[in-house]
């Protein structure tokens, strides 16, 4: 990538000769300015790699520009060469005990500017190589969760009742949601008034924060799908913990990319699967959700037929018939309102 290289100096056969040497090579990108003042406005404008400045000019002298931009924060750090007459050489020691990084003394031949410069530039590279952290702060998986979870420590939680609403489609975001205890679900709406569901949220898991990272109002309707414990962490705790540690970011970055990837596999099959298929999948996500799993394969899921429905994107009596073949090829059985699920497997590897 082409450096930026300022160059400030009132002879204008100087400055364009200079200006066209360093054009030539191809490696960097020339601004120019005729006078002091003007080459502070473009330094502070334009933030340069590199300037090269002559000592004496009206208006503002070399001297003038260097304590102007080594004053200012975001211009000290700038490599510094000052363009002197032979006569000028005795105040060489004023300019380097100013902080100016060399000196070329005019006439200078093109091999001589072009080393100079990438002198400076290369110790400049060396100095941001060391000021940069040798061991980067990493975070286990465990450490992230640690972190995550310190976000819900201190914050009021609310008990929201089955089918309460925790929030609505088009409220504006004031929390990130924790689950604390429960289970509650998202949807959206059909325009006909039936419900789309696209996620079911267990203990521990964040919700809500897609529209606050994103500084929208929600898109979607979340209830609870039976009596919830629910930790409010207001967005302004959840922004300085983002801030403070970085690594953060990452993660709900993950959970971010895994919730896109779930709501494509989600749409494609609506598209795609058979309704038998759709109602097959709609329990293995529950049942890989549940809190009442036996063992890996084994799942006890309590679940209405409403919720179940809209979970798999079709009508409460294709629910009922979807549910008696899979009792007569024994992959669930009733219990009371629960469906124990025989196999999760099994209904994974249902095509059709």
């Amino acid at each position: 990538m082409a450096k930026t290289i300022l160059i400030i100096e009132d002879n204008l056969e100087i400055r364009e000769g200079t200006a066209e040497v360093l054009e030539l090579t191809g490696d960097y990108t020339v601004l120019t300015a005729p006078d002091g003042k003007k080459g502070v406005d473009m330094a502070l404008k334009h933030l340069p790699d590199l300037i090269l400045c002559d000592i004496m000019m009206p208006e503002l002298d070399g001297y003038g520009v260097l304590y102007m931009l080594t004053k200012n924060e975001v211009t000290a750090d700038i490599p510094f060469i000052f363009l002197t007459a032979k006569t000028e050489r005795s105040d060489l020691r004023k300019a380097m005990e100013m902080g100016a990084d060399d000196y070329l003394t005019k006439p200078f031949d093109d091999i001589e500017l072009l080393n100079a410069i990438e002198s400076r530039l290369r110790k400049r590279e060396k100095l941001a190589l060391k000021a940069r952290p040798k061991n980067p702060v990493q975070f286990t998986e465990e450490e992230q969760e640690v972190l995550l979870h310190g976000l819900v420590k201190d914050v009021r939680v609310k008990n929201f009742k089955k089918k309460q609403a925790i929030y609505e489609s088009g409220d504006t975001p004031v929390f990130i949601y924790f689950l604390v205890k429960g289970r509650a679900r998202s949807f959206l709406f059909y325009q006909d008034g039936r419900e789309l569901s696209t996620d079911i949220y267990v203990d521990s898991n964040f919700f809500g924060y897609e529209a606050v990272l994103l500084n929208e109002k929600y898109s979607d309707n979340v209830t609870a799908l039976e009596d919830c414990e629910v930790a409010l962490v207001p967005k302004e705790k959840f922004f300085d913990l983002m801030y403070d540690k970085p690594v953060i970011v990452r993660k709900f970055i993950q959970l971010l990319s895994g919730n896109i990837r779930d709501k494509e596999g989600q749409m494609l099959g609506f598209a795609y699967d058979t309704v038998r298929k759709r109602v097959a999948n709609a329990l293995v996500n529950i049942a890989e959700k549940s809190v009442e799993t036996p063992d890996g394969d084994e799942a006890l899921i309590r679940i209405s037929r409403d919720d179940l429905a809209a979970l798999a994107g079709t009508a409460n009596e294709t629910i009922s018939r979807m549910l008696a073949d899979f009792k007569d090829e024994h992959l669930i059985t009733k219990e009371g309102n629960a469906i124990r699920i025989a196999s999760i497997n099994k209904l994974k590897s249902i095509k059709f």
